[in-house]
């Protein structure tokens, strides 16, 4: 099950305690302080990882504590600073802190990082507070406690291509007939709650990929249904296929599932109304659905790439003119 938001609660490791020490020689009677300072505590440090693609199990576990530096000893001995404990989050976390609401880092990138609580500073040993005055000093200054914070994790999903329309627009069985992608297919709404990517492989070296979003409804714009979650996640595509259910069985009009669709995403932004689009009449296996297609066509204004994803029609196509998309989106 995939989880696109987690809140968790860090804190950075304390620092050791300094020492308070003086040597203590055979014939050195009167020695000197040598007391050591403490090490410095870990810091918790989050880092995109392209290996995972669901906050779940950071959710999970909800506390995250870095070590502590161990204190300072005699002889001028430091003590060891604590590692840091670093946490792998999927590639497109954006990491906000709760109380605040303030973001500290959009992890956009493999291997972005971003330090969600500093480790607290070892403690001075009291070979730091001699002095000609004062040669046998007997203080010390304990570690600093580490940062602590309630984070709040949310998951922007990264694609080349979204796959957006309502629900049963033939999303899942398009992204599992393209790519090796395994997403839950079925004949009722919402079928699919979270997103599902695969990679699509239109060459040896020429690869697309590609999210199948959850379904929009009417009014998603304001949050209704899925809402705001879907949304998100698409703004993070370079380009966006829109499908439209022209089969013998559509619920919806295609004309009209059209227009929904395109007012929500105009409604969320402006940006993601000039995103790049394909407008793709799915289920098209018959005459009637054929005639319906060249009517969303006139409709809309724009070509509508007729596909199958059961026959397999009209796929390799539509992956070929997305990918010349994505790559100009990119320059």
């Amino acid at each position: 099950m995939f989880s696109d938001h987690a809140t968790v609660f860090v804190q950075g490791g304390r620092g050791g305690d300094g020492c308070v020490s003086f040597r203590r020689e055979k014939f050195v009677p009167r020695g000197g302080p040598d007391g050591g300072d403490g090490g410095s505590g870990g810091s918790v440090v989050l880092v995109a990882s392209p290996s995972l693609n669901s906050l779940l199990p950071i959710g999970r576990r909800f506390t995250y504590r870095a070590e502590s530096g161990r204190p300072g000893a005699g002889a001028n001995k430091s003590g060891r600073g604590a590692e840091d404990l670093e946490i792998e989050v999927p590639v497109g976390t954006q990491v906000y802190d709760r109380e605040r609401g303030n973001l500290l880092r959009d992890l956009a990138r493999a291997g972005d990082r971003v330090v969600a609580a500093q480790g607290g500073s070892g403690g001075k040993g009291n070979v730091r507070f001699a002095s000609s005055v004062r040669q046998a000093p007997r203080i010390a200054t304990p570690g600093e406690a580490g940062e602590k914070r309630f984070l709040r994790l949310e998951l922007k999903l990264f694609a080349e291509v979204g796959l957006v329309g309502l629900p049963n627009a033939g999303k899942s069985t398009f992204l599992a007939a393209v790519t090796a992608a395994t997403p839950k297919i079925a004949d009722y709404p919402f079928t699919t709650l979270v997103p599902q990517v695969g990679i699509a492989r239109l060459s040896d070296t020429q690869t697309l990929v590609i999210a199948d979003l959850p379904g929009l409804i009417e009014g998603a714009s304001e949050g209704h249904g899925l809402g705001h979650r879907f949304l998100r996640h698409v703004e993070r595509c370079r380009v966006i296929v829109q499908l439209v259910d022209v089969g013998d069985d559509a619920v919806t009009p295609p004309e009209e599932a059209w227009r929904i669709v395109d007012a929500e995403l105009a409604r969320f932004s402006d940006d993601l109304a000039r995103r790049p689009r394909l407008l793709a009449a799915s289920k098209c296996e018959s005459p009637e659905a054929e005639r319906r297609a060249g009517e969303l066509e006139a409709a809309s204004g724009v070509r509508v790439w007729r596909v199958s994803s059961s026959r397999r029609s009209g796929l390799d196509e539509l992956l070929t003119e997305a990918h010349r998309r994505v790559r100009d989106a990119a320059s």
